[in-house]
């Protein structure tokens, strides 16, 4: 049995990134992910102007390692990615004493679907550096 999940979104923030006790990095972001909304015949709903309602889920995912580092230096919110990874389910205890349940995707592959070109990018060419 395999615990694998596969989710195409959109970044809803910029990567976080914190440091353990024991120096290790983790980066998290939130990703959306959206499917049509229906009605109880299973034909999807659209709103006044034609354009089909959207219903919008925001997963956690976590990353570690050179795969975190990536995401955190090349990650920026409204960024499409694909990610594949497992689901990872937590308990703790808040400081209410109150249980508490989470659930994160811990991601194991990232394809980046979109990218930010650098915001200079055009500064840093010269010219002659443009074949013809």
């Amino acid at each position: 049995m395999k615990n694998l999940v596969i989710l195409a979104g959109n970044v809803g923030a910029d990567p976080e990134v914190r440091t353990t006790q024991s120096g290790a990095k983790i980066t998290t972001i939130s990703l959306a992910t959206s499917r049509p909304k229906r009605d109880s015949d299973g034909k999807i709903l659209k709103d006044r102007d034609g354009r089909r309602i959207d219903d919008t889920e925001w997963h956690r995912v976590t990353l570690f390692n050179g795969l975190g580092k990536a995401v955190a230096e090349y990650g920026f919110k409204g960024q499409k990615l694909l990610v594949e990874g497992r689901i990872h389910y937590s308990r703790y205890t808040d400081s209410d004493n109150v249980e508490r349940y989470a659930t994160e995707i811990i991601a194991e592959k990232v394809d980046f679907l979109s990218y930010k070109p650098r915001d200079n990018a055009a500064d840093d060419v010269e010219d002659d550096d443009i074949p013809y």
